[in-house]
């Protein structure tokens, strides 16, 4: 049997906490598996609690159940008052009051919503509706759908420009960001792009550039937003998710997670974009967003169940918040409690085994990296792969020493990469915080393998 990749562990470190001057401030970012949304005081870099939308994975599977699902993307209004919250399995649209962490409504719309933004004007909220083909209009005062916009067929999210005039809409399913007349709703431009996946779109705060992120294949294009022309290409790396903008004592620049390779890299905005800085973080970093004075950047960690703070002067991680599970999305909203200690209605965070996250590196003479990640869950383990440059559309089996069936077997797609999950009891083979004790862990080409056999091929 040959032998791909090894897997080696590595842990994941806390860094100080740094007191910041925004006490009014408020960090959200969105748990997919536990269901919630975690609330973040930045002056002091603690979670105040969780906004319960759901119950926890695997509580949801009950026919009965009537709690949200997969709690994925965020947004917030111009006045700071409102955040919503797109749960994709669901199919929802959650309206919450910052100021006292409470729903204030929730309105249910066409299949896989993925990312929602308010208008401008804050009237509004235009949602992606990933699993069909238009943006849904949402009244933000009486949380119903108003109109719907329609799109090619999986837009991901929709950002617009600081002017309030055009709408940016990237796209799951097509290599295309259409653009949109924000007062009319009529489709300005289609904009060809590298690849048919981008989760996400920011525009510069000077509004001339759309930036995109291309998760399948590791790039952000740019976009000129007078010319509606691609400006340039970044190879950014495997697994690029979300980028934010900040304004930092040596100009604006842009942060972007790298999920493959556990770091968030900055750029700069020159007409050549050159990196400045790979900044390591914890693991799978997601979503990303700046404080409101540029000074730091804030990042959700989708499988290190946290987030990471950057100070953007020292270009160095200076603190690590435990967060609810798995983060997507994460916004950063400036006064977002005018009054009071805003910790009404919010639940503390369970306290839950630390998940394992074990790094591969690849085998002499070989390719590939990725990383897996065991999440305890309660009476089960989740097992999370995410594995890039391999060889493409090819079949592969995880291991673990120890464990006599395979965890999972999954296939590359054409670039060589894939995500995968499984639920496996892990926490019996392998220990948080124990990494001389952890047995090997392998990943191997083909649908059928077992240990025994690549033991006995070493």
């Amino acid at each position: 049997m040959k032998r791909s990749i090894l897997v080696l562990m590595s842990a994941l470190a806390a860094s100080p906490a740094l007191a910041l001057p925004e006490a009014k401030d408020r960090v959200y970012a969105a748990d997919q598996n536990s269901n919630t949304v975690s609330v973040i005081d930045p002056s002091t870099n603690t979670l105040l609690g969780l906004i319960k939308l759901g119950d926890p994975r695997p509580n949801v599977l009950s026919p009965l159940y009537k709690g949200e699902v997969n709690v994925h993307g965020l947004g917030f209004s111009p006045d700071h008052k409102t955040i919503v919250a797109v749960s994709t399995v669901t199919n929802s649209v959650t309206f919450i009051d910052t100021a006292t962490n409470k729903v204030k409504g929730v309105t249910y719309i066409g299949r896989n919503p993925h990312e929602a933004f308010f208008t401008p004007d804050g009237k509004h909220v235009w949602v992606t509706v990933r699993g069909e083909d238009y943006l849904s209009v949402i009244d933000a005062s009486t949380f119903k759908e108003t109109d719907r916009i329609k799109t090619e067929s999986g837009p991901g999210m929709t950002i617009f420009a600081p002017d309030g005039k055009r709408a940016f809409v990237a796209n799951s399913f097509n290599p295309v960001v259409q653009v949109f007349d924000v007062a009319s709703k009529k489709l300005l431009a289609a904009i060809p792009v590298v690849s048919p996946f981008s989760p996400f779109i920011q525009v510069t705060p000077d509004g001339k550039e759309a930036w995109l992120t291309h998760k399948d294949v590791g790039k952000v294009t740019r976009i000129d937003t007078k010319t509606l022309k691609v400006k340039g290409v970044i190879d950014s790396g495997p697994i690029t998710n979300h980028l934010a903008f900040a304004k930092t004592p040596a100009g604006t620049l842009a942060y972007v997670t790298i999920g493959g390779e556990n770091v968030v890299k900055v750029y700069t905005l020159d007409d050549d974009a050159k990196l400045v800085s790979t900044i390591p973080v914890g693991a799978l970093p997601h979503g990303i967003w700046a404080s409101g004075d540029g000074s730091r950047v804030y990042v959700g960690l989708e499988n290190g169940d946290a987030v990471d703070v950057i100070d953007t002067e020292k270009q160095a991680k200076i603190a690590h918040i435990p967060s609810g599970q798995a983060p997507q999305a994460l916004i950063y909203v400036p006064n977002a409690v005018a009054s009071g200690d805003g910790r009404q209605n919010l639940e503390p965070r369970k306290d839950m085994p630390e998940n394992v996250t074990l790094m591969l590196k690849p085998a002499e003479n070989m390719e590939g990296s990725g990383m897996i990640v065991s999440r305890n869950l309660g009476l089960i383990d989740i097992v999370d792969v995410s594995v890039s440059k391999l060889k493409p559309d090819t079949t592969y089996t995880l291991l673990f020493e120890g464990q006599p069936e395979p965890i999972v077997a999954f296939k590359t797609d054409a670039k060589g990469a894939a995500m995968a999950s499984a639920t496996s009891p892990t926490r019996a083979i392998v220990k948080a915080g124990e990494a001389s004790a952890s047995p090997d862990v392998i990943l191997v080409e083909g649908a059928e393998a077992s240990m025994d056999a690549v033991l006995k091929s070493r």
